[in-house]
């Protein structure tokens, strides 16, 4: 860790209410000396970082004494370029809108050093090229609005187009937002259905937040949410090549439930899905890699499928 680094974390350490710490607490915390943690405190006296010391207690910080907020270190500006890059490469034209002008304004206060070490790798580290460089973006939905009901535990009303075209206003408890692939998705109660429902973001119009508060009964189980089962779901099962397998499973849309191995190369996982039609396209990416045991139904659509592909 270089010495401005651990200074700055020193300061960060030091700054929280009721915190006092002695050099050798410091100095283990920080895998140092104690006259190099010393050499810090120095350092921090020259910029007039006001340290107290209590003879009882330790090093602290003059109450009230706050740093800046924007002071982080090649490491952590590198993360956050990172995360950046990946939302300005997203088709929801609003997020990388949003992403562009968050970027612009930690530019703006960050000193010329690190302001140049954000411009030079900002332009050189691409995340998924082909959505940056092929992708068109779209509007994406009210996200803010959900992520600000979701925040406070506030339901929202909403006018929601259904895959058939119907149109209905709805009025939903907000759970979580979930981003599937190429859109985003609401989790929450419908008060129409009285249940648990999954609502794409770029299907709702006019949605706004209702004063009126939600109560959670328990702690909200955030991968029960997403992985829920439902009346329409069946079981797939499948047999997949070894090299295939990492990559399914960091983009299946399901959970694996049960994952055994078939013979030395190939292992079989099973998994349940309530679209036929969207999951049998999703396995064409794997094209030989993989073999559908089940059920018979997605066996025929695949068949009919590659059919259709052959005669053009």
């Amino acid at each position: 860790m270089k010495s401005s680094e651990r200074r700055l974390k020193l300061m960060l350490l030091l700054q929280k209410p009721g915190e006092k710490l002695t050099v050798e607490e410091i100095a283990k915390k920080f895998g140092v000396s104690r006259r190099t943690i010393f050499r810090d405190f120095n350092a921090l006296q020259e910029i007039n970082v006001p340290v107290t010391w209590d003879k009882y207690a330790g090093y602290g910080m003059m109450k009230g004494y706050k740093i800046p907020p924007l002071m982080f270190s090649e490491k952590e500006l590198a993360t956050i370029i990172v995360g950046l890059n990946f939302v300005k490469t997203q088709i929801d034209s609003g997020l990388s809108e949003d992403a562009e002008g968050v970027e612009l304004k930690i530019k703006n206060v960050l000193p010329v050093e690190l302001k140049d070490f954000m411009n030079s790798l900002s332009s050189k580290t691409i995340v998924d090229p082909f959505q940056k460089y092929g992708g068109i973006k779209r509007d994406g939905g009210d996200w803010y609005t959900l992520s600000s009901a979701i925040s406070q535990e506030l339901r929202v009303e909403f006018i929601y187009e259904s895959s058939k075209g119907e149109k209905k206003t709805r009025k939903v408890d907000p759970y979580i937002l979930v981003y599937f692939e190429d859109h985003w998705n609401m989790i929450g109660r419908s008060h129409l259905r009285g249940d648990t429902r999954n609502f794409r973001l770029d299907r709702m119009s006019e949605v706004k937040i209702v004063n009126e508060k939600y109560e959670l009964k328990s702690k909200i189980d955030i991968e029960g949410l997403i992985f829920r089962s439902n009346e329409f779901e069946q079981k797939i099962i499948l047999i997949l090549d070894d090299a295939a397998v990492n990559r399914f499973k960091a983009n299946l849309p399901a959970k694996i439930f049960k994952e055994s191995r078939e013979n030395s190369k190939k292992i079989r996982i099973e998994f349940f899905f309530d679209n036929l039609d969207f999951i049998n396209q999703w396995l064409l990416q794997f094209g030989a890699d993989l073999k559908i045991e089940g059920p018979i139904e997605l066996k025929e659509k695949r068949a009919a499928l590659l059919k259709k592909m052959l005669e053009g």
